[in-house]
């Protein structure tokens, strides 16, 4: 049986998959975990500390040796797209209850939830893309978009925006794993290559411990809102970050559109989060499951879509489409 590679067709699949059976074990055996105790309960309760080793692991897979050209790019995107998620957190928490709403086609939506489904790139959906559409050096931008994973940003972002507010020890406890992982990492090239072996394997343990913190009703309540919600991330995010790809990144907007989904760790953040601020606990659970959604609508509609502009560009143009963001500068090129 090739499960793995049935699993992979599905986009986020090895985090997608394993959820849903987390959110199947909550829904029809909520006791499991307490019955069975021991290492079961840890895999079923385990969030934290599976994400803080993935979020190490993580941390030693980013490197310092990057060429300008994709640190510019990377840079662009990844500020771009905070600020955005700010601008978005902020409305939501002006708009929003912070419980998140209760009823009809925004049920669930919180300042938490869009913050956690806008701030957060998909890297390996975007290095995949854009090795289809973009430069190499483009593709390579998503080094600098691994930074985001993780609730750090979110925090800060939440915090700024003033949803909730964190200790500085709080903050310096997210990132520690990171770091460490960095730090590590870079000294040592064997280091980096042991511990980045282990953030694809982490990925369906932590997704399957964050699925036994959803009901299965909570998800049927909030699928078309979820649907939504990846639509709105694509909207909301995709514009700025195509008009900061041409006019800052030097681009043609294929990598900001490229950039524009929902990553998969970032299903984790809400109940992180949650755990930290207990006023924000009434809404993690909807939170996480519309940015699981999201994270799959994105998933879908983002490679489609950056490869109908790409082709768009490259008519216009008259180059292949991967020559299109070398050639393309600040004005528009005239149709030939």
């Amino acid at each position: 049986m090739q499960i793995k590679k049935t699993i992979e067709r599905i986009p986020g699949g090895l985090m997608l998959v394993p959820l849903l059976l987390g959110a199947l074990c909550k829904t029809f055996a909520p006791g499991a975990g307490a019955y069975f105790g021991s290492f079961t309960n840890g895999l079923i309760s385990g969030t934290v500390p599976i994400l803080s080793v993935w979020f190490f692991c993580m941390g030693a897979t980013i490197s310092l040796r990057a060429t300008g050209t994709v640190l510019r790019k990377s840079g662009n995107l990844v500020i771009v797209k905070a600020l955005v998620a700010w601008g978005a957190t902020f409305v939501a928490a002006t708009f929003l209850p912070i419980g998140g709403v209760e009823a009809g086609l925004f049920a669930g939506f919180s300042a938490l939830a869009i913050c956690s489904a806008m701030d957060m790139t998909n890297g390996g959906l975007y290095a995949a893309v854009m090795q289809q559409y973009g430069s190499k050096e483009e593709a390579g931008a998503f080094v600098l978009m691994s930074i985001e994973s993780g609730p750090l940003v979110s925090m800060f972002i939440l915090g700024s925006a003033g949803v909730a507010s964190f200790e500085p020890h709080v903050f310096v406890g997210a990132v520690l794993p990171f770091l460490i992982g960095f730090a590590l990492g870079n000294i040592d090239p064997d280091l980096k290559e042991f511990f980045g072996k282990g953030v694809q394997t982490l990925i369906p343990f932590f997704g399957f411990a964050l699925g036994n913190g959803i009901d299965l009703h909570v998800i049927l309540q909030t699928g078309l809102g979820g649907i939504l919600l990846g639509v709105i991330v694509i909207i909301i995010t995709g514009v700025p970050l195509m008009l900061a790809d041409k006019f800052i990144g030097g681009g043609n907007g294929t990598a900001g559109l490229a950039a524009s989904s929902t990553a998969g760790a970032a299903v984790a953040n809400p109940m992180i989060i949650a755990a930290m601020v207990p006023e924000l606990a009434p809404a993690a659970a909807s939170a996480t499951a519309l940015v699981a959604t999201s994270c799959l609508i994105t998933a879908i509609l983002v490679p489609i879509l950056t490869g109908i502009w790409a082709n768009h560009m490259k008519k216009r143009t008259g180059v292949p489409a991967e020559e299109v963001a070398l050639t393309a500068g600040p004005t528009p090129a005239k149709p030939v």
